[in-house]
C-alpha cells in the first residue's frame, strides 16, 4: 500500500471512530507502529487530526467524546488485560461502586463470579453484565440516561449516591495524568463520577496505555485521592507513557501493569503482573502509599504534606472533596 493510500485509510478510521490506536491503525493498513506513526504525524502536520498518546483523534479531540460504538472496539486486548487483574483485588462479600465505561464493563463480566458481592453502578451496561449473576446483588442510581455511553447521569444520579459508603470505586475516564489526575470530557459524567469517589474508601482507576498523559476538560478524580492504577504495558517506544506511570508513582498512586514488564522507566510504586495473572499479594495495600525510593513529585508532596498518619491523610483528602 502506497503512503497516500495508507493516509487517506488511516484519517476515514479516524473520521469514524473518533479516536483510533497507533496498533489498531498499524493492523487495518497491515504496517508497523513506526510507519504509522510517520503517517499519522504527517496528517497532524497537514491538519486533519491531532496526535494522542499511543493513537490519533479528530481535530479538536480535547473537548470530544467517543460513543459507546467506537470505544468498544479499542485496545480490546489491553481492556482485557486490565479488568482481568482489577477482578484480582475484589473479595467476596465487599460492596463497591463500579462507574461507566467499556473497560468498566469487562470488569463487570469477571465480578459475576465473586459471591456476595454488592455493585453500585450508574451504567446500565455494568448492570446488565451483572444481570444474570445469582450471587450479586446490583444497585442503581437513579437519574437521566445518557445514550452515548449508557450512563445515568444528573442530580437524580448525584442524589442517589449521597449517605453511601462502600470499599472500593473503580472507575474509567478519557485521560489521566499525574498533574490533574482522571478526567472526562462530558460535565455531567464528570458530575456523577466526583459523586461515586466520595462514596468509597479507596478508588482505583483502569486505564489503558493510550490515555496516559492524555488531558481532558472536567477532571473527576485528582492524582492524589487515586490509589491504584491498573494498566497495560505501553509499547517500548512510548516514552511519555513510561514517564508518566512514574509520575504517578512518586505521587504515591499504587501501580500495577499488565504484560510482565512494567515498562522503561518504571520505577518504585510500579508493580508488573503477567497478562491473565492476579496482582501479587505482597504488593501493598491500596491506601498505603510507599515513601522509599521517592521522586521528585514525592518529595515535593512530602514536604507541602509532611509525613501525616494515615487519620489525618483521610481528613485531608476528606477536606479536599468537600470543596
Amino acid at each position: 500500500m502506497f503512503a497516500a493510500e495508507r493516509r487517506q485509510l488511516i484519517l476515514e478510521m479516524v473520521r469514524a471512530n473518533g479516536a483510533v490506536s497507533l496498533r489498531e491503525l498499524a493492523r487495518v493498513v497491515q504496517t508497523s507502529e513506526v510507519t504509522v506513526r510517520r503517517d499519522v504525524r504527517a496528517l497532524e502536520a497537514e491538519g486533519l487530526l491531532d496526535r494522542r498518546h499511543g493513537g490519533a483523534v479528530l481535530p479538536g479531540g480535547f473537548t470530544r467524546e467517543s460513543g459507546f460504538p467506537q470505544k468498544s472496539h479499542l485496545a480490546t486486548a489491553e481492556k482485557t488485560a486490565i479488568a482481568d487483574l482489577a477482578a484480582g483485588l475484589v473479595e467476596e462479600g465487599e460492596a463497591i461502586v463500579v462507574g461507566a465505561g467499556t473497560t468498566t464493563q469487562e470488569l463487570a463480566r469477571r465480578l459475576a463470579r465473586v459471591p456476595g458481592l454488592t455493585v453500585v453502578t450508574n451504567s446500565l451496561l455494568v448492570a446488565q453484565a451483572l444481570a444474570h449473576a445469582n450471587r450479586v446483588e446490583v444497585v442503581m442510581t437513579g437519574g437521566t440516561l445518557r445514550g452515548s455511553n449508557y450512563a445515568l447521569v444528573g442530580s437524580g444520579a448525584e442524589q442517589s449516591l449521597q449517605g453511601l459508603r462502600v470499599s472500593r470505586a473503580f472507575l474509567s475516564g478519557s485521560g489521566l495524568t499525574a498533574e490533574r489526575g482522571l478526567s472526562t470530557s462530558n460535565m455531567l459524567s464528570a458530575s456523577v463520577d466526583r459523586a461515586l469517589v466520595q462514596a468509597a474508601a479507596e478508588v482505583v482507576v483502569l486505564a489503558d496505555h493510550t490515555k496516559l498523559g492524555t488531558d481532558t476538560m472536567f477532571q473527576t478524580v485528582p492524582t492524589d485521592v487515586i490509589t491504584r492504577l491498573v494498566t497495560d504495558e505501553p509499547p517500548g517506544h512510548d516514552d511519555r507513557a513510561a514517564t508518566e506511570l512514574q509520575a504517578l508513582a512518586d505521587q504515591g498512586v499504587q501501580i500495577t501493569v499488565a504484560g510482565g514488564v512494567a515498562g522503561p522507566g518504571a520505577g518504585s510504586g510500579v508493580d508488573s503482573v503477567p497478562a491473565g495473572r492476579q496482582p501479587r499479594r505482597d504488593v501493598p495495600l491500596p491506601g498505603q502509599r510507599r515513601t522509599h525510593g521517592a521522586g521528585p513529585g514525592q518529595q515535593l508532596r512530602s514536604a507541602i504534606l509532611g509525613e501525616q498518619p494515615p487519620g489525618e491523610r483521610a481528613a485531608r483528602v476528606a477536606d479536599m472533596r468537600r470543596r
